[in-house]
């Protein structure tokens, strides 16, 4: 039983990766190789938009219908985007290639609301929460390298239309699935509709919301931790979104970054992820993050030292694919240790606005990283990537500075961090 449950919610988290694999590595090599700036690349990443949005429409699909109708519902609507898109070609149709992706974050977010909701129902006990949380993050790295290094890999083979045909079918298989997936049988999912007459107690404070965002701000920790949220990526994000597009004007070939960039660094990305659930069980959260966002930031020199180098070479590759590797097993390991300090956060939370308080947080940190995605562009075009790239290894030293000062005077001293979720 506990195999059908982690089949179910890996395969749910496959193809809600999918869209932010298309965004985050395809769509930006495909539309340099066709000609477009930086700047209209970077503005791209508004797209995400949605899933900054989905705290809005989270209690819609809480308490209207079942998470079945809305799984089979938002991945058929996925399947009908991908056949859109397969009508258009981005260089020619670029509002509307924007458009699909639009649909396909809206479908995906709402997608994420319903199977969040259905683990929360399906998984029991502490073993199984870990296995299905590994499901999820497995799942979802998967899609984005199926569709952000896999398809990039074949596109120039393949074509866009073929691609996205492909996706069709993907989606519309996996819709069937859901529809007779017998771990969704109500009764058992039957708990989460009975926590709707919980919730009904609460519409004294939902009738006036500055009650609930003063009861959140009030939670110890939580000032720390939404700025941290909000910045925690920025050096980072720009450098794993810019990056790419240097080589792609420098060293590499679409072919070449769609295998390197979307399949191998992705996959340290997900051993990154892996390991911090395991460092976790052996190391203070405190003292992990203070190393590893030290070492980001000695990963970011090293790559941005290679923006010196213009003349392609079989050793800068390398150089590169070792950088890109390093960045995202560093990236997949620090995200890992961030949603355990966000937990941590809410986990002092009154019971009753701890679902809200976690859902606050995931919002800002969705933001801070698409906001900053959406500028990066921007400031490569305006300043060079020599010069961009000392901005974004500024905003990596600075956060490693702010968590290294955490561990020692603020929200992530050992003494309030004793008990660590396994």
């Amino acid at each position: 039983m506990m195999n059908d449950k982690l089949v179910f919610l890996g395969l749910l988290y496959f193809v809600q990766g999918i869209p932010y694999g298309l965004q985050s590595s395809l769509l930006p090599v495909y539309l340099r190789g066709a000609g477009h700036s930086l700047t209209r690349i970077g503005f791209t990443k508004i797209l995400y938009f949605p899933w900054v949005l989905k705290v809005l429409w989270a209690p819609l699909v809480d308490r209207v219908g079942t998470k079945r109708r809305w799984l089979v519902g938002t991945v058929s609507g996925l399947a009908l985007t991908c056949v859109s898109s397969a009508a258009l070609a981005p260089e020619a149709h670029i509002w509307g290639v924007a458009g699909t992706l639009l649909a396909m974050n809206t479908l995906a977010s709402v997608q994420d609301i319903a199977v969040d909701g259905a683990a929360v129902g399906l998984l029991k006990g502490r073993g199984e929460l870990g296995l299905g949380n590994t499901a999820q993050v497995v799942g979802y790295k998967a899609g984005s390298v199926f569709a952000g290094g896999g398809l990039l890999a074949v596109i120039d083979v393949a074509g866009w239309s073929w691609m996205f045909m492909l996706l069709t079918f993907v989606y519309a298989g996996v819709a069937l699935f859901v529809w007779g997936a017998p771990v969704l049988d109500e009764e058992t999912v039957r708990g989460q509709q009975a926590d709707g007459s919980k919730r009904g107690g609460q519409g004294a404070d939902a009738m006036k919301p500055w009650r609930v965002w003063r009861k959140l701000l009030a939670v110890p920790g939580t000032p720390w931790t939404v700025l941290y949220v909000l910045t925690y990526k920025l050096g980072e994000q720009g450098a794993v979104t810019m990056f790419p597009l240097f080589l792609l004007d420098h060293h590499m070939t679409a072919r070449e970054l769609g295998f390197w960039n979307g399949v191998i660094a992705m996959g340290f990305s997900i051993c990154g992820s892996s390991l911090g659930g395991l460092l976790l069980a052996q190391f203070s959260i405190g003292a992990l993050m203070r190393r590893v966002f030290v070492l980001r930031t000695i990963s970011m020199v090293f790559q941005s030292s290679l923006l010196t180098v213009l003349e392609p070479s079989p050793l800068m590759k390398g150089m590169a694919v070792l950088s890109m590797s390093i960045q995202h097993f560093l990236g997949g390991l620090i995200t890992t240790l961030t949603f355990t300090t966000m937990m941590h956060c809410t986990q002092r939370a009154e019971e009753s606005i701890q679902a809200t308080h976690y859902s606050f947080l995931a919002t800002l940190e969705v933001l801070g990283k698409l906001t900053f995605s959406a500028l990066a562009g921007g400031v490569v075009d305006w300043f060079g990537f020599q010069v961009a790239f000392l901005f974004f290894l500024t905003l990596s030293a600075g956060t490693a500075l702010h968590v290294w000062t955490a561990t020692f005077t603020g929200a992530l001293r050992e003494h309030q961090l004793k008990e660590q979720p396994k």
